[in-house]
């Protein structure tokens, strides 16, 4: 460990601020001491300036100590079950009990004492019936088996209420969930810091996605909706728990009670689009073209002579008449309908893009921001592959996803596509300071010996000047 990495972490603010903060606490202490001891001997001058003088660090205290602990609390609290909280409304009402409390003590007057018994009895009323909103309530989720990137994936959302007298008015259903079990960065901290303390910093933030708002569900009774909602990006959604919500009856309080939900991982696939101009240049004769072997196809290869176990439907009479004897046709195999997609994902950094610290993307991560680079570039050539990938299960082709070193296997189907679609829908990108053509040239040599058989298909940066003539004729170049 040394300064370096952990100017990473924290940075010269960090410890401006924790030396200020000790010097405002420790002098606000001090002079609190001193206004107590000069009191005690009766010397109301010092007293005087020394409580003066706490004034401002009080007012330092305010500016520079509780606004960042205010909003370190308010994330540490939206993690943490807590059964409610106060509104704008809810804090507004309690100012004016406050005021008109004082008020009402100070001067006397019955009126007042009225104002703020029905303040006071507004807020508690409106405490326990939002609270009791929210009791014997039962949430389910149901979505569909394949989720698309920015497109409207339709879910099920049921709200049963158990109340045997009592309706329930005004709930929000939400499900809870995580994008990874731990986070993205925990390996650079642990470099840094010991793994118990790296776990503490970085954890991965709760995500929240709104389900449905439920005006009115009657007492033992179900209510169930249908809702659209929209993810704006790949990758994996892993649901922990379901929060509903209520500021039922005034709006004071925004009730919050959390049920527990069944661990599921949830992958969203990446955007399907046209490829229809990407292929109309590309010299593609998939499943058209007749191969020179034995197949099952329509046109006709050869006669032969009879042989047990043949079928007798492949007998050609009008030869076998010629011949005095059983001749049997044999047909052509149509070209198979092989496809293999090799994806590069090496990429250039964008010029103008500043290497963020790894302060800021702790900062970004507890956000709920992606931590990974996002690149418009590589998410159109995931995009890219996943159409391509779609297209050809289309046409009923066997295909096979090579992802830079990690091969894939053939397949044919739906359920061959969701595989090769999930391992594209956490993949990220590959930002490399050079791109070196040499190595990648002689893996894809290799890749392509190994599948002669089959319609290659590369989608990557490189140009076909990075390539050699040798291997372009062998395969197709879809550059992002």
């Amino acid at each position: 460990m040394n300064i370096k990495e952990l100017r990473q972490l924290f940075r010269l603010r960090d410890l401006r601020n924790l030396l200020l903060g000790i010097f405002v606490v420790g002098g606000g202490l001090s002079l609190a001491a001193v206004t107590l001891w000069a009191n005690h001997i009766g010397d109301v001058r010092t007293a005087g300036i020394a409580a003066g003088i706490s004034i401002v660090f009080v007012l330092l205290l305010l500016i520079f100590i509780v606004p960042p602990l205010a909003r370190s609390a308010s994330t540490e609290a939206s993690q943490i079950n807590l059964p409610f909280e106060f509104t704008v409304g809810g804090a507004m009402v309690l100012g004016l009990i406050a005021v008109v409390g004082f008020s009402a003590w100070n001067t006397g007057n019955n009126l007042l004492f009225l104002i703020l018994s029905f303040l006071v009895s507004s807020l508690v009323v409106g405490f326990f019936v939002g609270n009791y909103g929210l009791k014997k309530l039962d949430v389910k989720m149901r979505f569909p088996e394949t989720i698309f990137a920015e497109e409207p994936t339709p879910i099920l959302v049921s709200l049963q209420n158990r109340k045997r007298f009592f309706p329930t008015f005004s709930v929000v259903a939400e499900v809870r969930g995580k994008e990874r079990e731990n986070s993205a960065l925990i390996d650079e901290i642990k470099k840094i810091l010991p793994e118990r303390l790296a776990k503490k910093i970085a954890r991965p933030p709760i995500i929240k996605h709104t389900l449905d708002y439920f005006v009115y569900v009657p007492r033992r009774d179900s209510v169930e909706t249908r809702t659209e909602h929209i993810f704006p990006f790949r990758g994996r959604f892993i649901v922990k728990d379901f929060e509903l919500s209520t500021r039922f009856p005034f709006g004071f309080f925004r009730h919050r009670r959390r049920l527990a939900a069944r661990e599921t991982e949830i992958v969203i696939f990446p955007r399907i689009a046209s490829v229809e101009e990407d292929l109309k240049d590309l010299p593609l004769e998939v499943g058209k073209l007749v191969a020179n072997k034995r197949g099952l196809g329509q046109d006709l290869f050869a006669l032969r002579d009879y042989q047990p176990m043949d079928d007798l439907r492949r007998v050609d009479w009008k030869a076998t008449a010629r011949a005095n004897r059983l001749i049997v046709r044999e047909f052509s195999a149509e070209d198979d309908k092989r496809v293999c997609i090799i994806f590069d994902t090496r990429l250039l950094p964008e010029l103008n893009e500043r290497k963020k610290t790894l302060r800021e993307r702790i900062e970004e991560e507890q956000k709920g921001k992606k931590v990974a680079p996002v690149s418009a570039r590589f998410e159109t050539g995931v995009s890219k592959v996943a159409s391509l990938l779609a297209f050809f299960t289309e046409e009923q082709a066997e295909i096979c996803l090579i992802i830079n070193d990690k091969q894939g296997e053939f397949g044919i189907g739906r359920e061959h596509l969701h595989d090769c679609l999930k391992r594209l829908a956490t993949i990220e990108p590959n930002f490399v300071e050079e791109l070196q053509t040499g190595k990648f040239r002689e893996k894809l040599a290799e890749i392509l010996n190994e599948r002669n058989n089959s319609h290659n298909f590369l989608i990557s940066t490189l140009s076909e000047d990075d390539i050699s003539s040798e291997l372009t004729e062998e395969l197709n170049l879809i550059r992002f």
